[in-house]
């Protein structure tokens, strides 16, 4: 990955919607090879894919929690079957494996403090294998960014 992908990456983490045109002038190449580097970074898996942002209490999502679980043992099954039943519950956003005092790091969305107690209660808690459950819920969000930092981290700046 030379400076070239890493100034593609950048702009394309700054605006996905971007025109390949207009991507290639932002770079300084000409629109063919840009889109070449686009189609390689993203057939390389660097590029994962392309998202629409929300604001989540515009859709009535007004509670933000962190929760973390731990469960009876951290064996193998124990931990597939946590993941997979976490990976089809909608409200949960991130679900982190951890190290420390719990297993899981989970982030949730809800609508309100009583769709998240369901959600904790009748989902979360029933999950074989979770011995215990700890919630924050978030008060007001500091600083929230999607785009990876590429600038002066190793990568020789872009």
């Amino acid at each position: 990955m030379d400076d070239i992908d890493l100034r593609i990456l950048d702009r394309l983490q700054a605006d996905a919607r971007i025109t390949n045109v207009a991507l290639a002038e932002a770079v300084h190449l000409s629109p063919a090879p840009c889109l070449r580097r686009v189609r390689e970074l993203e057939s390389a898996g660097v590029i994962r894919g392309y998202a629409t942002l929300l604001a989540p209490d515009a859709l009535g999502l007004e509670v933000s929690v962190f929760i973390s679980v731990s469960l009876e043992r951290q064996v193998e099954s124990a931990l597939k079957s946590f993941e997979a039943t976490i990976d089809a519950c909608p409200e949960v956003m991130e679900c982190y494996l951890m190290t420390g005092d719990s297993d899981y790091l989970l982030r949730v969305v809800a609508r309100d403090l009583k769709s998240l107690q369901a959600f904790i209660t009748d989902r979360l808690a029933r999950i074989p294998g979770v011995a215990s459950i700890r919630s924050s819920i978030a008060i007001k969000q500091v600083k929230y960014k999607t785009a990876l930092p590429l600038r002066g981290q190793g990568f020789g700046g872009v």
